[in-house]
């Protein structure tokens, strides 16, 4: 320097607010090293912000380093507790009635902990609870139900985010966690919910009018997440008159296992359409894939966003995926923005019917498609895309083959990258393979 000083140690001098963006990259075992090494940098470790978001993975088959690393976000999630926004919960492969009775027991200490310092939790998060395994005793499984609806009912008043997927209770159990969000006021102003798969399988939720009088008690629900079997004319009434003004999202997961023969009235999807204008529907359907029974829930007044069809490798000789291509998929050529087809239609060949419906869907963006189809097909679907028919930025087929042998497959497809390799590269996520299904 020209005055001749030392010139300052970059770390030494380094403003709070990037000492504390750095720790955030840390682990909770290099960040309590880094406490140590000097006065200023274990202030930054006490920080607040560093402290705001917390993963616990309980694991059901532990070895000495899971362990310590469990003990380790347990203790701090303890001792800053009071400072939490985001806590997410996992229970990673449970195995025996011990290690859930032990998962039971932390949780009853951990939740009662946070209800107590904690002023700032909006998102909490515990998916795959499976409650309905045998694994879970029904005493276990009654006080760990009981210590979580504890936990919702005293955070109530400040949670805005609930994902309880896989959670497979019963329906009087499930009302009850939901209705603690709502048990201080009557009214609960949680904005997501993600119940998908909450219930048990084959719950008839849509007939319960329990189930109607908790979901009444959400007056701002943003995005919601949950099972078909749930859906009724009265569900839809009731989103329609309490959250019509917030609601932006349902994502609707539909499964051969859950009941979904109801009855569903397109005037009630209108009608809430209408009040709820921002409304996007996403639809996800696994194996179920026949004609009649997508019919009954895909309706024309239904402001669907997104679908995805998965057969799951499943082949049924009496299934046809022909008219769904065709009749029904068509009805949302303005609002259809992503598609996913995962199909085992070894029994017939949809490259047309497939090509047309793309080309019929003005605001498809997003294509994905595992299913038996010819080479030739994306040659085409990439010749429309390049005289602007289709205005698609993602593609991801996966090309079904009956042979072994893919060579001249794989040839054809490494032609057409080359010949469209400018609009590729330039514009699409791209990804195109052949997969065998002997």
């Amino acid at each position: 320097m020209e005055d001749g000083s030392e010139p300052k140690q970059s770390w030494a001098y380094l403003p709070d607010v990037c000492l504390r963006h750095v720790f955030r990259w840390l682990d909770d075992r290099d960040r309590s090293r880094a406490a140590l090494v000097c006065k200023k940098w274990n202030c930054a470790m006490y920080s607040g912000s560093l402290w705001r978001c917390r993963t616990i993975t309980f694991y059901g088959q532990p070895s000495r380093a899971r362990a310590l690393e469990f003990e380790s976000a347990l203790w701090y999630t303890k001792k800053f507790g009071k400072y939490l926004k985001h806590l997410e919960i996992k229970l990673s492969n449970p195995y025996n009635t011990p290690f859930i009775k032990k998962f039971q027991v932390i949780m009853r200490g951990l939740l009662s902990h946070l209800g107590k310092c904690n002023s700032h939790l909006a998102s909490l998060s515990i998916k795959y609870l499976e409650l309905d395994c045998l694994i879970w005793k029904n005493v276990v499984r009654a006080q760990f139900i009981k210590n979580l609806a504890a936990f919702l009912k005293r955070m109530s008043n400040q949670l805005d985010y609930l994902n309880l997927k896989g959670a497979r209770i019963t329906l009087e159990e499930g009302c009850e966690l939901l209705n603690s969000l709502s048990s201080l006021t009557n009214r609960s102003f949680i904005s997501e919910i993600n119940i998908e798969d909450f219930f048990s399988l084959h719950l008839s939720v849509y007939s319960s009018a329990l189930f109607h009088q908790t979901m009444s008690k959400f007056h701002s629900l943003t995005i919601l997440t949950f099972n078909y079997n749930c859906i009724s004319d009265e569900l839809l009434d009731i989103l329609r008159e309490h959250s019509s003004h917030s609601l932006c999202t349902l994502n609707i997961k539909c499964h051969i296992h859950d009941p979904h023969g109801q009855v569903v009235s397109g005037t009630s999807w209108a009608n809430l359409a209408k009040r709820a204008p921002k409304l996007n529907v996403n639809f996800f359907f696994e194996r179920v894939m026949k004609h009649d029974h997508l019919a009954r829930i895909l309706l024309v007044e239904i402001p669907v966003r997104s679908i995805s069809l998965r057969s799951c490798y499943f082949s049924d000789p009496d299934w046809t995926m022909r008219p769904t291509l065709t009749n029904l998929l068509p009805a949302y050529w303005h609002g259809l923005q992503k598609l996913t087809l995962e199909l085992n239609n070894d029994h017939e060949l949809l490259d047309d019917e497939l090509l047309q419906l793309i080309l019929s869907c003005k605001r498809l963006l997003f294509l994905k498609v595992w299913a038996f189809l010819s080479v030739s097909f994306m040659e085409r679907l990439l010749q429309n895309r390049a005289e602007r028919k289709c205005i698609l930025t993602t593609i991801k087929v996966r090309i079904y083959t009956a042979h072994d042998d893919r060579t001249e497959e794989e040839q054809l497809l490494a032609d057409i990258y080359r010949k469209f390799k400018y609009l590729i590269d330039s514009e699409l996520n791209y990804f195109v393979i052949t997969y065998p299904m002997v």
